[in-house]
C-alpha cells in the first residue's frame, strides 16, 4: 500500500531544504579579504566680505579656492584591517602669498583588530561622538579633524561603549597648521569614554566623559581639565526632543580654576515635505565679578561649530571669539527636500553674550550681538557627485566692534561658497573563503 505525501507538505519540505542549502552556501562564500581604493576630488570656491575668515586676516573682500584630493585605501581580513586616507590640499589665493603652500598629510592611518568581543584601533583616526558637538571629524573642513592614539570599542544590541587614549606630538612646521587634521588639537594627552544606550522605543541616552591634559606654552606645566555630561533623546512619529548638557571643571591651560557649563535643548517636528528644528545653545562665560585665578569659560573641545553656531563660523574659538563672556544662541533650522536629489535648507541664529562686553570707557555694551541667516542647496546629480551651494549673511550690532571677526559693524557681513565633491571606488576586490 502506497501513501502519497500531500503536495503542500512536499513544497514545505523542499523550501526548507533550499533554505539550508542557501545558508550553507552563504557560510562558504563569506568574505575572506577585501581591498578597496577610493578617490575623492573636492574643489571649493569661497567669497567673504566684511568679516575675517582664515587664512585671510586683512584683505576685504576675499576670494579663494581650495581643493582636497583624498586617496583612501582599506585592506580587510576576517580579524583585522588597515585603513589609510592620504590627502593633498591645494590653495589658490593671488592676494596672500604666504598661504599658497599646500598640505600633504594622512587624514587617517590606523590598524584595527578584533580581540574576543572588543575592537581595538591603533593610529591616526577620525573621532565622531554623539551629535559632533564635543568630538567631530569635521567633514566640511577640507583637512578634516583626526586624533592619534588607541580606541577600544565594544557594542551589543542596545549598548555601545568606546574608550580612547589620545595624544599629540610635535608635528613640525613643514605644512600649514590651518590644513593639518591634527594641528588644531590643544591637548597633550586625552582620555575619553563614550557610552550609548539605544532603546527600540525611541529613547537614547549618551554619556560622554573626557579628561584632557593641557600644557602651558610658557611654563610647560601640565593642567588637568575634565568634561562630563551627556545627551538624552526621545522620538515619536513626528516629534523629537533632546537635551544636551555638560559640566567642565579642573584647570585650563592658563592654570585658572575652571567651573563652566553647556546646555542645548532642542525640539524637532517632521512633516512629509519639511523638517523644523527649534533650539538654543548656552555656552557659559566668566562673570565680571569672578576672581582672576578662576574661569567660567566653557570650551567646546574638538567638535564643530558651524553645525550649531552658523555656517559663517563667526563664533568658533571659545572663549576667544566672545572675549570670555559666554554665548547664548537661539536657532531655527528648516530643511525642505524637493526630491531625492535636491534639498533646500535655511538656518537662522540669534546671538547674545551671557555677560555684557565693555567698551573703551568700561561701559557695558548690549548683550545682543546680531543675527545670522544661512541659505543652502544640496544637489546629487549622480550617485558619485555632490554639489553644495550656500549664501550666508550676518547683521551685527555695535557690540561686535569689540570682538575679532566683523570688520565694520555698520555693514552687512556675508559669505558664500560653491563646493563640488566627486568620489568613486577605483578598486574593489573581494575574496571569498571558497575561492
Amino acid at each position: 500500500m502506497i501513501i502519497k505525501r500531500p503536495a503542500k507538505k512536499n513544497l514545505l519540505l523542499l523550501s526548507f531544504l533550499l533554505f539550508i542549502l542557501q545558508l550553507s552556501a552563504q557560510q562558504k562564500d563569506s568574505l575572506s579579504r577585501q581591498f578597496l581604493m577610493n578617490i575623492e576630488i573636492r574643489p571649493r570656491a569661497e567669497y567673504a566680505s566684511n568679516y575675517i575668515l582664515p587664512p585671510n586676516d586683512s584683505i576685504d573682500p576675499y576670494f579663494y579656492i581650495t581643493q582636497r584630493n583624498r586617496f583612501s585605501m582599506l585592506y580587510a581580513r576576517e580579524k583585522w584591517l588597515i585603513k589609510s586616507d592620504l590627502q593633498e590640499i591645494h590653495l589658490w589665493d593671488e592676494n596672500n602669498n604666504a598661504s599658497k603652500a599646500g598640505s600633504i598629510n594622512f587624514y587617517q592611518l590606523y590598524f584595527e583588530t578584533k580581540f574576543k568581543s572588543l575592537n581595538i584601533r591603533l593610529g591616526r583616526q577620525s573621532v565622531l561622538l554623539d551629535n559632533g558637538r564635543l568630538f567631530s571629524d569635521a567633514p566640511w573642513a577640507q583637512q578634516g579633524r583626526s586624533h592619534e592614539g588607541i580606541r577600544i570599542m565594544k557594542s551589543s544590541k542596545y549598548f555601545s561603549n568606546d574608550f580612547f587614549f589620545l595624544f599629540t606630538r610635535n608635528y613640525g612646521t613643514e605644512f600649514e597648521p590651518a590644513y593639518s587634521p591634527v594641528a588644531a588639537n590643544k591637548y597633550k594627552y586625552l582620555l575619553v569614554n563614550n557610552l550609548s544606550y539605544n532603546y527600540n522605543h525611541g529613547f537614547l541616552f549618551t554619556s560622554l566623559n573626557a579628561i584632557d591634559f593641557l600644557e602651558n606654552t610658557i611654563s610647560g606645566k601640565l593642567y588637568t581639565r575634565a568634561t562630563t555630561g551627556g545627551r538624552i533623546e526621545f522620538k515619536t512619529k513626528q516629534w523629537y526632543y533632546t537635551l544636551n548638557s555638560y559640566l567642565q571643571f579642573g584647570h585650563n591651560s592658563k592654570g585658572q580654576r575652571l567651573l563652566a557649563y553647556y546646555f542645548q535643548p532642542e525640539v524637532k517636528l517632521s512633516f512629509l515635505k519639511s523638517t523644523w528644528r527649534l533650539g538654543a545653545e548656552i555656552i557659559s562665560g566668566s562673570s565680571p565679578n569672578i576672581q582672576a585665578n578662576n574661569s567660567g569659560d566653557f570650551d567646546v573641545l574638538y567638535g564643530v561649530t558651524w553645525k550649531f553656531n552658523g555656517n559663517m563660523n563667526v563664533f568658533t574659538r571659545f572663549p576667544a571669539d566672545v572675549n570670555g563672556k559666554g554665548l547664548v544662541n537661539p536657532y531655527l533650522f528648516t530643511v525642505i527636500p524637493i526630491n531625492s536629489k535636491l534639498s533646500l535648507r535655511s538656518d537662522f541664529h540669534l546671538f547674545y553674550t551671557q555677560y555684557p562686553l565693555l567698551n573703551n570707557l568700561s561701559q557695558k555694551m548690549t548683550k545682543f550681538l546680531g543675527y545670522e541667516s544661512d541659505l543652502s542647496v544640496k544637489y546629487f546629480p549622480a550617485k558619485e557627485l555632490e554639489i553644495n551651494y550656500a549664501f550666508s549673511f550676518y547683521r551685527s550690532t555695535n557690540a561686535m566692534e569689540y570682538l575679532p571677526k566683523i570688520q565694520d559693524d555698520n555693514k552687512l557681513a556675508f559669505w558664500s561658497y560653491l563646493m563640488i565633491s566627486y568620489s568613486f571606488n577605483a578598486v574593489n576586490l573581494k575574496h571569498y573563503k571558497n575561492q
